[in-house]
């Protein structure tokens, strides 16, 4: 591995890390356990979690979140070529919006089947790497990093 190989590595963990912590704050603020961290290289962008209860609005998903108030805060095209850290697998909505806002790496900690077993619910079982297979441009999709840490964040409070 390369300097600059063990050096993207570090960086992943950072802020994979950042997106973990993200969706605790979700649960506790009383939304879903997803958080979501946009950056380029060593640079956080802008860090937002899933705000679907709290906002009142099904597509908050974290990644949704993310990309609506980075590219209002920076500008539409400061989100290309960037990198998303996902705490959970992105579902097809959020991937789909990835793929159109222009990020051309995504990386996440959970699985969709972590999330299924965790959370349960209402499902679309598709992969982020099948929904964007044949995506033009190509976003690479990695995961999962940080596994254990992005499938504990998973926990929903009691009651």
């Amino acid at each position: 591995m390369s300097d600059s190989d063990t050096e993207q590595a570090a960086h992943d963990v950072a802020h994979m890390r950042r997106a973990i912590c993200a969706a605790r704050e979700a649960t506790r603020a009383g939304d879903m356990p997803f958080g979501a961290v946009l950056a380029r290289g060593d640079t956080e962008l802008f860090v937002a979690r899933n705000e679907q209860h709290t906002g009142a609005d099904c597509t908050a998903h974290a990644e949704v979140v993310l990309i609506r108030r980075a590219a209002a805060a920076l500008g539409a095209t400061a989100l290309i070529g960037t990198t998303v850290y996902a705490s959970g697998e992105p579902c097809a909505m959020c991937a789909g919006a990835m793929f159109w806002a222009g990020i051309a790496r995504i990386v996440f900690a959970a699985t969709t089947d972590d999330i299924e077993r965790a959370l349960g619910g209402s499902r679309l079982p598709i992969r982020c790497a099948a929904v964007l297979a044949t995506a033009r441009p190509s976003v690479l999709v990695e995961g999962p990093l940080l596994h254990e840490e992005g499938v504990a964040a998973l926990v929903l409070p009691e009651g």
